[in-house]
């Protein structure tokens, strides 16, 4: 138990009409402050899209994702929010937001690894 250490996650959701309040899970987010590690892991599943809402755009979706990583990641291209420090590029990702990709609420745990336990939850919740 000594070599656990904290990490907090959420689980993105699609929400494809923000009107009708229904989602599916499409990705994790984990943060573990004390290894500095903030991941990010999606995958929208097509059929699944496609039965909720035939006429969104995936191509946009995607764009919106890409830019969560490049926030995650702290790249430059990840603009104002990506250049934020680990703590708060987190903060900012699971902020409730009423869009059409949101965060759940924060969750924490321990563990070991937290790209293996990125792994897990994604494996369980997504998948």
């Amino acid at each position: 138990m000594q070599d656990k250490i904290k990490f907090e996650y959420a689980i993105i959701r699609l929400v494809p009409k923000v009107e009708r309040g229904e989602f599916f899970n499409i990705g994790a987010i984990v943060y573990a402050k004390q290894k500095k590690f903030l991941g990010v892991k999606y995958h929208i599943d097509n059929l699944k899209l496609e039965a909720f809402c035939k006429d969104i755009d995936i191509n946009l979706i995607n764009k919106y994702l890409e830019a969560w990583e490049l926030v995650c990641e702290g790249k430059k291209e990840g603009g104002r929010i990506g250049a934020l420090d680990l703590p708060d590029r987190f903060h900012w990702l699971t902020a409730s937001r009423s869009t059409i990709i949101q965060s759940s609420e924060v969750h924490s745990g321990l563990c070991e690894n937290p790209e293996k336990t990125l792994n897990d939850i994604f494996q369980k919740f997504v998948l």
